[in-house]
């Protein structure tokens, strides 16, 4: 606080003084920042030297604790994270471009997660469909995907269990995203006779629906940035989607955070053909399929205890075109190159028909 209190006390009190102050500090500000973007970028090429195209560098979350633990304000904990993320984008971008599919149009909830993840610093590539979005990145028109896996009020996103069993891609990254449904409109609340917006955002606002709008049709569409569009250019229709859609799409929020569940939290996950570096606060994603007899799960799972392996999750889903066959979706504490990790891999394997490791990664916090 030395320097800082010293600056303080010789801040100028004449407006010429003050924007004479304001542009010595942007100049000093600008030769700090290239200064932190050398030496990360130089770090990050003697800590990875061979990898290629970069993600938001392992140690996001730790590092926008400390920002938070130091930072006396007067700007918000959450300014300086958005601050920081775009500083660590446009240093993930140096010398490359990353380009990042995602379920749009522009602001739907996978927008936003790409963003809290990447920053602005890339190229962004919004499709119509989960199944596209695995398919840009299969054919390497993508560096990256993200993709919701797992809702905290509808549980699993049955469009990407279904692409992980098609197509060989990894997951290399999650984002956690606190899921606000607002309620927007160019007419009065009293007059919107439709309501558009995807089936699980409806899902999640069902018992707000129907309190406040019970006469009003609802209508499934493939994104919430869709049902914005809708309803900017449909007379009386509204749609559910973000309060950054209301700003992009030029519409009112009628009601903020109408969504059932106050801690309704969408997780995403980021998918590549690049595997994430181990952090130490990693989970590991993988699929099998068990032959179809008694016990046979039981004796999956069995591996797991005894490897001391904590499970998070599991879902099973069936295999398309299949007589009854499922795959099993399970996430485990800890990443794919720790030893107890590799050796309940490996006795799995024995054990499976097919198992697949879909990749490890570092667990972060949700975030608004």
């Amino acid at each position: 606080m030395g320097k800082d209190s010293s600056r303080l006390k010789k801040t100028p009190t004449t407006p010429a003084g003050l924007k004479q102050q304001l542009e010595r500090t942007d100049r000093e500000l600008l030769q700090l920042i290239n200064l932190r973007a050398q030496l990360a970028h130089k770090l990050e090429t003697l800590d990875k030297p061979d990898v290629g195209v970069e993600q938001i560098p392992a140690g996001s979350d730790e590092l926008f604790q400390r920002l938070t633990e130091h930072n006396r304000g007067p700007l918000s904990a959450e300014a300086v994270k958005a601050i920081y993320r775009e500083l660590i984008s446009g240093i993930a971008a140096i010398g490359k471009t990353r380009r990042v599919a995602f379920l749009g149009p522009a602001y739907s909830y996978s927008h936003v997660a790409t963003l809290h993840r990447f920053g602005h610093a890339i190229e962004p590539i919004p499709v119509g469909t989960i199944p596209a979005v695995f398919e840009e990145v299969m054919k390497n028109h993508a560096h990256f995907g993200v993709v919701p896996i797992e809702n905290s009020t509808d549980g699993r996103i049955a469009d990407t269990l279904d692409m992980f069993t098609r197509l060989p891609v990894k997951i290399c990254g999650e984002v956690q995203l606190r899921i606000h449904h607002c309620l927007l409109a160019k007419c009065p609340r009293a007059d919107i006779v439709e309501i558009y917006s995807r089936p699980q955002a409806l899902s999640q606002c069902r018992n707000w629906l129907a309190k406040h709008l019970p006469g009003a049709r609802t209508i499934e569409v493939t994104s919430t940035s869709t049902a914005a569009q809708l309803a900017r250019d449909k007379p009386n229709a509204a749609a559910i989607a973000s309060a950054q859609a209301a700003a992009y799409y030029g519409l009112d929020v009628l009601a903020p955070n109408i969504e059932d569940n106050a801690a309704n939290v969408t997780r995403f996950a980021v998918i590549s053909h690049e595997p994430a570096h181990r952090t130490g606060r990693d989970r590991m994603s993988l699929m099998f399929e068990v032959e179809h007899r008694p016990g046979g799960l039981a004796d999956a799972i069995n591996i797991l205890k005894k490897n001391r392996l904590n499970m998070t999750w599991i879902e099973s889903f069936p295999i398309a075109g299949s007589d009854g066959r499922y795959m099993f979706f399970v996430e485990l504490d800890g990443h794919q190159t720790d030893a107890k990790n590799k050796r309940a891999i490996l006795l799995l394997e024995r054990k499976c028909v097919r198992l697949e490791v879909l990749g490890s990664y570092e667990r972060n916090a949700p975030v608004d």
